[in-house]
Parts: structure tokens; C-alpha cells; sequence
């Protein structure tokens, strides 16, 4: 099993309900062929660094996980299926790229933690 990042962008012409609905679709691909989501953030509407089919915004999802080499083909074959997605980048990591997505990770939970109280 290898650790795997993927981040997708997404037409930014959908709603809500309809990326959360995509981003759910590609999550199903990767658990029925065996993968276990390790995380997943979403990072919302972004500017493009250029152009892609005449949309200069996408809306931006990453999911890591671990999984056997073949499942990555099957995701990619998904996105390219898939007339919503723009781009698509999946890559594997190494184990200095898994530490520092566990500190990122961390990281992201403590200022969150933190902003609780304070909305409250």
C-alpha cells in the first residue's frame, strides 16, 4: 500500500450540493477498489493560474489516501470520465511527503480547535 494525494478542480459553475456530490463520487471510487481516505479538505473556489476551457476559477478538492497502484489508475479513468473536472493531479508520497502532511494536518486541527471557542 502507498500513499497517495489527489487534488482535482472542479467547473466552477456548480453548485454546492452538486461538488460536494462529485467530490463523494470519487471518494466512492476509491473505497470500492480498496483505498482508505486518509484525509480530505476542500479549498473552495480558486483563481486558475491560467485559463481552462475559458473559466479563470475552479473549485479546488484534496483527498489523500492509501492505496494499491492499480486503484490510481481507475481514479484517473473516473476523472477523465467526468465532464466537471478541469484538471486532475494524483501523486504518490514519499515518507518525508507523508510527515509532512501529518504536520499540516495537525496543524490545521489546532487552529481549528482554536477558532472554536472563539466563535462560540
Amino acid at each position: 500500500m502507498n500513499n497517495y494525494e489527489t487534488v482535482f478542480i472542479l467547473n466552477p459553475v456548480l453548485s454546492e450540493p452538486q461538488v460536494k456530490e462529485a467530490v463523494e463520487k470519487f471518494k466512492t471510487v476509491l473505497t470500492d477498489n480498496g483505498a482508505t481516505i486518509v484525509n480530505e479538505e476542500l479549498w473552495g473556489l480558486r483563481k486558475l493560474a491560467y485559463p481552462i476551457q475559458k473559466k479563470t476559477t475552479g473549485s479546488y478538492t484534496l483527498i489523500e489516501f492509501t492505496a494499491e497502484p492499480t486503484v490510481v489508475a481507475k481514479l484517473e479513468t473516473a476523472y477523465r470520465r467526468d465532464e466537471k473536472v478541469l484538471r486532475y493531479f494524483t501523486l504518490r508520497l514519499d515518507k518525508f511527503a507523508v510527515e509532512y502532511a501529518a504536520k499540516r494536518r495537525a496543524k490545521r486541527a489546532q487552529a481549528a480547535a482554536a477558532e472554536a471557542p472563539a466563535a462560540e
